[in-house]
């Protein structure tokens, strides 16, 4: 039995003393004074409280019987490297990198961003701007200069910490020239730039501003030099992360550092079921928010071993990569995005290469970032042999919305729902006029105010935008932006984000629903439908599908059998006539598929390159195939 129930009516009754007895498992320099209360017109958590992020992560691991067990493991296909720190090894570099940091004139509430590939380094200068109550800004290694200077301006770093490059299969993404640029486009200038030399690419510096991060750390060492943690309070700011594909003014997501330990903590053993000392592994990216929660944060906080991985699901250097990675290193469980899964799937359909490691260590796979379609799912359910777990949260909660809790026992599946709201989430279902909509209508979905712990308590310097993106549609509940609707059982099912629900002659339908169907189709590997504007209907969708490899039936058969699918599922009144075959879809670089570039290159309507495509080319792609197909305006 499910302890979900108990645990959800606990929080609903006595929210307060829930977090009070959820943050006994943080080590506090001084307790909350109260654990929620309204400051400055913000809702806040633990205030009062003094803490360390870095101390709870790394020193008290040390301190208690840890100092020997793996913390980070790092594996780099790509490069062919692979290392291993201990957490009495992290401990001695982030000391050392945190008193450089300090040498550098880098104190409490000072800014640094981190423009750095995934490497352990990335995860050393995050540990050690928390060590002394520095504000980290991570943003992806590689970003357009144009968008790294919008987050420059915003922040004010003190400093820029990076490295001299980026690998990705088949290329060297160099990083200095970006960086070089983007200071040059912002109004603010750093103090000055700390940049790790990879052996793959040597970067110029330029004197007076750029020091060898080597050196620095090799003459701290020489000078016995190490930062102690800095109280800070539980209400001071951790980072600052910036939202994907911003332009123009960036809005920077604040995470606090008490409530945030105290959420992330509580997740690892009741969402994901994982004990300290299990090797967890993230395949994302230090640059995303599933990055920091879960790469870096949590799994430390709980005492697990965390995996830092350069490769990628396919090519670094087959779809057996994943596998490979869960066997050698002893992997309980794995969190990835769902477009992953639906790559190795591309590759190898028939799951064949899993046979090739011992995966009995392997426990669960959780999946999160974007909706998971059931037949990707139900696929690895199948080649797995392991609960498949999917989940929902968001940049701005910093951990699980909704989810299937596997520490507190597993809820009955339903494929296509996150399952139900965890602690903390107060869900409604909204719709325009903001009244609660009927069990199974879609509408808005909104959390009832306060957010718990862990989700962010404002914007980066901009209360009144804090107020006006999250608050303002729907008084009282904070708008995620997503549409979805939830069943008599209680179970959410996010179908599509508000702008994809797409209105086809007066009926509100969902893009997600029709993807469901058009992923369904066995020789379909992944897909989007977009909302494209007519004259007569208002907008109708169309289909754009990539389909498995080996596949040698003609497109223009397989096209048809899904229009007919999505008509059969769904019925005529989706207006679903156009399916088009296409080699790969736009993606971010954590995997999101851009179906809002897609659909303004569709209505010819004005659009720039999103900062975090993976690929420009495949625009260009896919709008040759829209105008072969007249869709294109």
């Amino acid at each position: 039995m499910s302890q979900y129930q108990a645990v959800y009516e606990a929080w609903k009754a006595d929210p307060e003393n829930f977090w009070k007895e959820a943050a006994k498992e943080i080590d506090w320099i001084k307790p909350a004074d109260k654990i929620f209360d309204v400051v400055d017109g913000l809702d806040r958590w633990f205030v009062g409280g003094q803490c360390n992020t870095c101390y709870n992560c790394v020193d008290r691991h040390v301190e208690g019987g840890r100092a020997d067990q793996p913390a980070v493991i790092y594996d780099s296909p790509i490069t062919g490297k692979k290392a291993s720190l201990t957490y009495k090894e992290l401990l001695d570099e982030v000391a050392t990198f945190a008193a450089v940091l300090a040498d550098q004139g880098v104190g409490k509430g000072d800014r640094v961003i981190c423009y750095m590939p995934m490497i352990v380094e990335a995860t050393i200068s995050m540990l050690a701007c928390a060590r002394i109550g520095a504000v980290h800004s991570v943003v992806f290694g590689g970003f357009a200069p144009k968008e790294l200077a919008t987050r420059i301006d915003d922040a004010k770093p003190n400093l820029i910490v990076t490295a001299s490059c980026g690998i990705e299969p088949g290329r060297i993404v160099e990083y200095k020239p970006l960086l070089d640029e983007a200071i040059e486009l912002s109004a603010h200038k750093p103090g000055g730039c700390i940049l790790l030399q990879r052996e793959q690419a040597t970067a110029s510096m330029i004197e007076g501003r750029d020091q060898d991060w080597s050196e620095l750390v090799s003459a701290a060492k020489a000078a016995g030099k190490w930062a102690e943690c800095v109280p800070v309070a539980a209400t001071d700011p951790l980072y600052i992360l910036y939202t994907s594909g911003t332009t123009g003014v960036p809005k920077g997501v604040v995470r606090d550092n008490g409530g945030h330990m105290v959420a992330l903590k509580w997740t690892m053993w009741n969402m994901y079921g994982i004990e300290p000392g299990d090797v967890w592994w993230t395949a994302s990216d230090v640059g995303w928010v599933v990055g920091h929660s879960y790469i870096v944060y949590a799994p430390l906080l709980h005492g697990c071993t965390t995996i830092v991985f350069e490769g990628k699901p396919v090519g670094t250097p087959d779809a057996g990569t994943f596998w490979r990675v869960i066997s050698e290193h002893g992997v309980a469980a794995l969190f990835t995005a769902p477009t992953a899964f639906r790559a190795i799937k591309k590759e190898d359909p028939q799951g064949q290469l899993i046979g090739n490691y011992d995966m009995s260590c392997f426990k669960t796979l959780f999946l999160a970032g974007e909706r998971a379609d059931p037949d990707t799912l139900q696929w690895a359910e199948e080649k797995l042999k392991v609960p498949v777990i999917d989940h929902w949260w968001q940049t701005e909660t910093g951990w699980t919305i909704a989810g299937n809790p596997l520490g507190l026992g597993l809820l009955p599946v339903k494929h296509g729902s996150s399952t139900v709201p965890m602690p903390g989430y107060l869900m409604r279902i909204l719709d325009d006029e903001g009244n609660e909509a009927k069990r199974g209508d879609i509408g808005a979905i909104c959390v009832k105010l306060p957010l718990p712990p862990g989700c962010l308590p404002t914007l980066w310097q901009d209360d009144e935008r804090f107020q006006e993106s999250y608050m303002s549609a729907f008084p009282g509940h904070y708008e995620t932006s997503d549409a979805g609707y939830m069943d008599e059982d209680g179970y959410i099912y996010i179908m599509a984000r508000t702008d994809d629900i797409i209105n086809v002659a007066g009926h509100r339908l969902s893009t997600g629903g029709m993807e469901e169907v058009l992923a369904s189709h066995p020789d379909v590997a992944e897909c989007a439908v977009l909302g494209i504007a007519d004259n007569l209907k208002g907008q109708i969708p169309a289909g754009f599908i990539v389909l498995n490899s080996g596949v040698d039936r003609s497109p223009g058969d397989i096209e048809k059998e899904c229009v007919s699918l999505v008509r059969a599922k769904i019925g005529p009144v989706a207006a679903f006539k156009t399916a088009v075959t296409v080699i790969r879809l736009p993606k971010t670089r954590s995997g999101k598929i851009l179906r809002g570039t897609m659909r303004k290159i569709a209505d010819g309507e004005a659009w720039s390159m999103p900062a975090t495509i993976d690929d420009p080319a495949i625009l260009d792609e896919i709008t040759d195939a829209m105008k072969d197909r007249g869709i294109a305006n």
